[in-house]
């Protein structure tokens, strides 16, 4: 591919070196340091004059270390004279911040938006938003992809004659009810309250589960305070068999421990849109690669061709 330069941030590298891996192209330097007054700087180490830049960066801990960093890429590639810059961003953190439902508290989701385009990133591509409408708070075009395609070809494996697909709560319903279809099952939720950020109440599931194999589905575990509150309730309705599944695995807290030590959970899938604790092991974890639907998107973004074209027909093992 000509003319086209892919950078990392040093949130996740491993993932954008299998994306460069599955493009066909060298991933491009990277210099970051500090100033005596602990400051950042970055220096993109190779040449962005008129070139499509693609930055590959997840917003993951320390979140603000990254995210600042991402920011000044930007910036590099901006005086570098790129001739569009792409921010690839696997997982968007402040997507959490998407609404103002206590008083005087910030919409960090817009406000972080705001900062990546006026650091220079003229395009987006995300997977799995935390919720539909972050996709707005860009003012630039975004791509947003999701995982469902390679979940499904990994649950394909199983018998699915007897499942359901149960989302922790009503908003994550249009999800759970679209990974449903593509593997043939029904679908479930929880009716859930939040009391804080890692307090929630699950008082009942809505849907079919007595008997049946189900697969919690979920957009991101971090504490896992949700999934654990919904496998409560699970245990009260006996299903036939458990199995956990989300697109990003930040397993914050020794969350990974606590959901691998519930009897009737088999298996713990995520795909590597962040990097999995270093500390964290378990036999019942799946981690599915999403490197390869990047690298499409990203071939297809500079190629100007369609990237919604992705999602037109499920993928198979």
């Amino acid at each position: 591919m000509r003319d086209i330069a892919v950078f990392s941030g040093s949130a996740h590298p491993e993932l954008a070196a299998e994306v460069c891996a599955h493009l066909g192209v060298p991933i491009s330097p990277v210099r970051a340091s500090r100033f005596a007054n602990d400051c950042l700087e970055v220096q993109l180490l190779a040449n962005c004059r008129e070139r499509d830049v693609f930055l590959i960066q997840p917003l993951v801990k320390p979140v603000q270390e990254h995210l600042v960093e991402l920011l000044l890429m930007c910036d590099a590639a901006r005086g570098a004279s790129a001739s569009r810059i792409t921010v690839v961003m696997p997982h968007y953190s402040y997507a959490r911040s998407d609404k103002k439902d206590a008083p005087r508290i910030s919409m960090g989701g817009r406000l972080v938006a705001d900062l990546l385009v006026a650091a220079g990133a003229s395009r987006v591509l995300a997977m799995t938003l935390h919720a539909p409408q972050v996709h707005g708070f860009f003012s630039v075009p975004v791509d947003h992809l999701h995982a469902l395609r390679e979940l499904a070809a990994h649950f394909r494996q199983y018998d699915l004659s007897r499942t359901t697909v149960v989302s922790p709560d009503l908003g994550n319903a249009k999800e759970a009810a679209a990974f449903a279809r593509l593997i043939g099952a029904q679908v479930a939720a929880g009716a859930k309250q939040r009391f804080a950020d890692d307090r929630v109440r699950i008082s009942s599931v809505i849907g079919e589960v007595a008997g049946r194999d189900v697969i919690v589905l979920d957009d991101e575990i971090a504490k896992g305070s949700t999934v654990l509150e919904l496998l409560d309730r699970l245990r009260e309705l006996g299903p036939r068999s458990v199995r956990v599944a989300c697109t990003h695995g930040l397993f914050a807290a020794g969350a990974l421990k606590r959901l691998s030590e519930q009897p009737e959970v088999l298996e713990i899938v995520c795909t590597n849109t962040v990097p999995v604790p270093a500390d964290e092991h378990t036999d019942k974890l799946r981690v599915l690669s999403i490197a390869p639907a990047l690298a499409e998107a990203v071939r297809r973004i500079h190629n100007g061709e369609s990237v919604s074209a992705l999602f037109d027909a499920p993928a198979t093992e």
